[in-house]
């Protein structure tokens, strides 16, 4: 069953975005995942949390190969420059 990640991320030091962007994107890739939306425009509709500077959703052909991608040796490296440069959250959810 597909799994979805969804993230919501504020960037505080953009130093880290343009090799972070290619390669994590490829990584992606190699585990069977694939954008859905990337996007700096973001409209909201309810809630008071402020809004994030980048809303992303991913999606993987299962939760077994999306947490194997975010748990990688190859992505720990980008995900540390991420968590620098930026404040947010990643969710990880099953689909239907």
């Amino acid at each position: 069953m597909a799994a979805y990640v969804m993230g919501r991320v504020t960037i505080t030091d953009g130093s880290w975005v343009e090799d972070y962007i290619p390669k994590v994107q490829a990584q992606v890739e190699s585990y069977g995942g694939r954008y859905l939306a990337r996007n700096t425009e973001i409209e909201k509709l309810e809630g008071s949390d402020e809004l994030p500077n980048v809303a992303v959703i991913l999606e993987f052909p299962s939760l077994e190969r999306a947490r194997e991608w975010y748990h990688s040796a190859e992505y720990q490296p980008l995900l540390k420059a991420r968590q620098a440069g930026s404040i947010g959250n990643l969710i990880l959810l099953e689909g239907l």
